[in-house]
């Protein structure tokens, strides 16, 4: 398989567990909204941490085939939320609490750029040359391609 198609079914998988990400993200939200005495940052913030844990777990595992260690690709994914979430929270906070925009759409917002964002990051930084590389994925790819097993690990790291 090309590396243009590979990335693109990646980008492809990358946007569905994003999205059931963000249903996590917004079902708590509103839970959270509606039924606590919670303003927007707290709420926003639980919701954030449900959402990202899930899609690190699913996104190493499903999208990016990753061996590379987890508590390293976590810290990464860690220092890039140390930048998101203030910047985010803060901004989110001032645009709900003092212009009066719809916490929904400010929620939305928050999360499209957080999708945009989080894929180059996860992609580029947490796991850059470490896709592909779990070894139950090249397990698996090895038996559909016919190809010797460390060959094809070679390839795939190459990529």
């Amino acid at each position: 398989m090309s590396n243009k198609k590979k990335e693109l079914i990646r980008s492809l998988k990358f946007i569905l567990f994003s999205i059931s990400a963000g249903v996590i993200q917004i079902v708590s939200f509103t839970l959270l909204t509606e039924f606590t005495p919670l303003s927007y940052w707290p709420c926003y913030l639980i919701s954030l941490v449900l959402s990202v844990l899930y899609n690190f777990t699913i996104n190493r595992k499903f999208t990016f085939h990753s061996a590379a260690n987890v508590p390293i690709a976590m810290l990464k994914v860690f220092l890039y939320y140390c930048a998101f979430t203030p910047l985010s929270t803060i901004g989110g906070n001032y645009l709900v609490e003092t212009l009066r925009w719809n916490e929904y759409l400010v929620e939305i917002l928050s999360m499209l750029l957080n999708f945009i964002t989080e894929f180059l990051f996860t992609r580029f930084v947490v796991y850059g040359k470490q896709v592909d590389n779990d070894e139950k994925y090249v397990e698996k790819e090895s038996k559909k391609s016919g190809k010797n097993l460390k060959k094809l690990s070679d390839e795939l790291n190459r990529s």
